[in-house]
């Protein structure tokens, strides 16, 4: 992916600079560029370097029924469908989701187990959990993102954001300030406008623009096991996501079978909790997998796949964001005119990211979303001094029901 120095960028102050190159950095350049914007993305390592580029890729329109993201789950899900079409996504495709549970194959559904005959070990129990899903690899969806950005003119900066210049002279009467320029490795990038879009580092930013963002990042170990339908060729005809029951080596284990024949697994335990100073002292490169649970995923995965007699291949971990509230902070950042906040997301960032892209595009050409209501997401909720957040359980959910690992 073709990227630039700051000094090859003669235009910045016109342009609007987004901090962060995941997929939600990506996904708002992107429709910002559908609308005729030539952003800067500025990304410390590289495009979809970190949970953007490890994520499993699990897409669910429904299960957030009933609740205040009901409307983030049901647009973003059927703009998955469209951005696959529109970007060439060669890994997205529609699947069902399962629940299974280990134990005596004799004692599962031997109708449903004859439909996913890779399951070839100790299936005691296995059902629909939902038949409308999907799934995307994180990675290739990121990276088509910004090259279709670029191609509308948008640049790519490898650096790090070490702060924001402000315009003293341009105060307003209710005291908002305004960004002059993003400071990317010591040296000044003017702009017209700020997106802070980079995942659970975009704490950082609370001491850049003295405004609260509280952000707890869960670091999780996920694995992959590559080209497995050389050994288990029906995992491609008998594509399904698996929800494991929680087992004897403490796994919830998720398995994705991807389009390619790579089977990516998460929910494996051993979770790391890190808070805002520790995600701020922490450089994403640093971000590795616990070897104990790696081993754990692939005794978990063994006991109903021989796929997991084999070593994975590649062992990797990821630092999702999570806010308190466990809701996804979208909007302008508190007391300044001209910068805005996306970030958040914990464990639906990749599906949430094309809805996530067009509001905030919305909101930052129109003044407002239009494509869904952003209050419940208004970042300002964390401002108030005597609004005690309490943290919330922030696994994934069908409704009000937990599915699978929670933390």
């Amino acid at each position: 992916m073709q990227t630039k120095s700051i000094d090859e960028i003669n235009d910045s102050a016109d342009r609007i600079v987004i901090c962060g190159g995941g997929i939600i950095a990506a996904a708002i350049a992107y429709y910002l560029g559908k609308r005729g914007e030539k952003t800067i993305i500025i990304e410390r390592l590289e495009v979809a370097n970190s949970a953007s580029g490890k994520a499993g890729g699990f897409l669910a329109g429904g299960w957030g029924d009933d609740s205040v993201t009901e409307q983030l789950h049901r647009m973003s899900f059927d703009m998955h469908a469209t951005l696959a079409e529109e970007l060439g996504v060669t890994s997205y495709r529609k699947i069902q989701a399962l629940s299974t549970a280990g134990g005596q194959r004799h004692d599962a559904d031997a109708n449903m187990l004859s439909k996913f005959t890779w399951l070839d070990r100790d299936i005691g129990k296995i059902a629909l959990l939902d038949s409308d899903t999907a799934q995307v690899a994180p990675r290739e969806l990121t990276e088509k993102l910004v090259q279709a950005a670029q191609a509308m003119g948008a640049d790519v900066i490898i650096g790090t954001v070490d702060g924001m210049e402000f315009d003293n002279n341009n105060e307003d009467e209710d005291g908002d300030r305004t960004v002059k320029a993003v400071i990317v490795d010591s040296k000044p990038v003017p702009c017209k406008k700020v997106v802070i879009a980079m995942g659970p580092w975009s704490c950082q930013a609370e001491d850049w623009f003295n405004t609260p963002i509280p952000m707890e990042g869960v670091k999780s170990t996920s694995v992959l096991f590559q080209q497995k339908q050389q050994t288990h060729p029906t995992l491609m005809s008998e594509p399904a996501a698996l929800f494991c029951a929680g087992d004897s080596n403490d796994c919830h284990l998720e398995v994705y079978p991807r389009p390619n024949g790579d089977v990516y697994i998460c929910g494996i335990g051993g979770n790391d909790y890190l808070n805002a100073t520790q995600i701020k002292q922490l450089s994403p490169q640093d971000v590795q997998p616990n070897p104990e649970r790696v081993v754990a995923a692939e005794a978990s995965f063994g006991q109903i796949c021989s796929m997991g007699d084999s070593h994975v291949d590649i062992a990797q971990a990821c630092l999702r964001p999570c806010p308190p509230d466990a809701l996804p902070l979208l909007g302008p950042m508190p007391k300044c005119g001209n910068a805005y906040v996306a970030t958040g997301h914990n464990c639906w960032g990749i599906l949430w990211a094309p809805v996530t892209g067009l509001a905030m595009t919305e909101l930052i050409l129109d003044g407002e979303a239009k494509c869904v209501d952003l209050k419940p997401f208004d970042p300002a909720r964390f401002v108030a001094k005597d609004k005690l957040v309490r943290r919330k359980r922030r696994g994934r959910h069908i409704r009000n029901n937990e599915v699978g690992e929670q933390w």
